[in-house]
């Protein structure tokens, strides 16, 4: 993955931060790509709608915004959740899934117009996550900061506690797929897809909410299904 101090410059890249990458094998033994396209609609900056679908995770199309996907090592991966709380934790793997378990069958949906019905998740409820690390009576926002350079969201806490948030471990029965954010990844089926951080490694509680990277391109802080993006 690329880092602040080495990553190329942007015409030398095989494509730019804001294209997306379709997936077709798993393992990336295919890869398809498309332009960044930026269309506007009620004010609103579109991302690339024919980013094409994956045929080992029917329904899904897989888009990140870096030039590679981040890899997971169970040994080596931590969780680091800081900020505005009394004990700033740094989870294993394993640990991370010794904490209560949480499961849900929901829907997914992507602000471009597609869906993927009943997904079967396997993680933790928030409040169980930040529990030991205690946030503080200011630390009313989460920030979730992915190994995806530079990808990061917010919800506020209130958000992150309806009743089908989670951070995911799991999806249909397995280990949660490199494609969709292996190993934690936010599921928040209230809101679209882009509030749904993949490849998450550090959890900040902070006192505001700053815009994400796609809030930073013309998406709606506060992205709920229906009700959000001009839709």
């Amino acid at each position: 993955m690329e880092t602040p101090h080495e990553r190329p410059p942007e015409d030398s890249r095989p494509y730019g931060r804001r294209a997306f990458l379709g997936v077709t094998a798993l393992g990336l033994t295919s890869l398809f790509w498309g332009k960044a396209t930026w269309n506007a609609l009620s004010g609103v900056a579109r991302p690339l709608e024919n980013a094409l679908p994956s045929s080992i995770f029917p329904g899904w199309r897989i888009y990140t915004v870096a030039s590679t996907m981040p890899t997971f090592d169970a040994a080596t991966w931590r969780l680091r959740i800081e900020g505005l709380v009394d004990r700033p934790q740094t989870l294993t793997y394993d640990e991370l899934r010794s904490l209560p378990r949480a499961n849900q069958i929901s829907d997914f949906h992507c602000v471009t117009g597609w869906s993927v019905d009943h997904v079967h998740w396997g993680g933790v409820r928030f409040s169980d996550l930040l529990a030991a690390a205690g946030p503080q009576r200011t630390g009313t926002v989460l920030q979730f900061v992915s190994a995806e350079y530079p990808y990061v969201d917010t919800l506020t806490l209130q958000q992150a506690e309806l009743h089908d948030a989670m951070l995911a471990y799991e999806m249909d029965g397995k280990p949660l797929p490199r494609e969709h954010g292996a190993p934690v990844r936010v599921v928040i089926p209230e809101m679209y897809g882009y509030k749904n951080v993949k490849w998450v490694e550090r959890i900040v509680v902070t006192d505001r909410v700053d815009p994400g990277y796609w809030e930073q391109r013309g998406y709606d802080i506060d992205a709920f299904v229906g009700k959000s993006n001009g839709l």
